[in-house]
């Protein structure tokens, strides 16, 4: 099992960074590039959870997201073609006095069959890197969606 935690702080709020997480509409891609259109499907969309299959390039997972708490989303993968046992999301978002918000993820990869233990094991060792450049991406076009793109956003990798 492999756990990634990054952090990134943006000029988003904390409400702008769960409406793009929690938009399933056509052009998630833009927000998420690891989640393709063709992938997307919404088993089930209430006001404080959801039942997603998404994914890109051969891989895909079902994610239960629970958004009960706004400032603390959890996505648990209920199905996958490599992922199983404890993975999944975890975003915390902390608003700070400054009018920023810390955003903390922590992505928990359990290798489900080889294919999947394998890039658990290859994660472990470069997830920050992999997973980091999309997850600033993914900071920047909330921030420009939500007309704060001013580029005075940080990154801690690795916290």
């Amino acid at each position: 099992m492999t756990t990634i935690h990054l952090h990134k702080t943006t000029t988003a709020t904390p409400e702008q960074f769960l409406a793009g997480l929690t938009d399933f509409g056509p052009g998630r891609h833009e927000l998420f590039g690891n989640s393709a259109d063709s992938y997307l499907e919404v088993h089930h969309e209430g006001p404080h959870d959801a039942d997603v299959t998404e994914g890109s390039s051969g891989i895909w997972e079902r994610l239960h997201y629970d958004w009960s708490d706004p400032h603390h989303v959890v996505m648990t993968t209920t199905d996958s073609n490599l992922w199983g046992g404890a993975s999944g999301h975890t975003y915390t978002l902390t608003q700070l006095p400054t009018g920023m918000t810390d955003v903390d993820a922590v992505v928990v990869r359990d290798g489900k069959n080889l294919r999947g233990r394998l890039l658990a094991m290859v994660l472990g060792l470069f997830g920050t890197r992999v997973l980091g450049k999309p997850f600033e991406k993914t900071i920047e076009a909330i921030e420009t969606r939500s007309g704060g793109g001013s580029g005075k956003n940080t990154q801690t990798p690795g916290r």
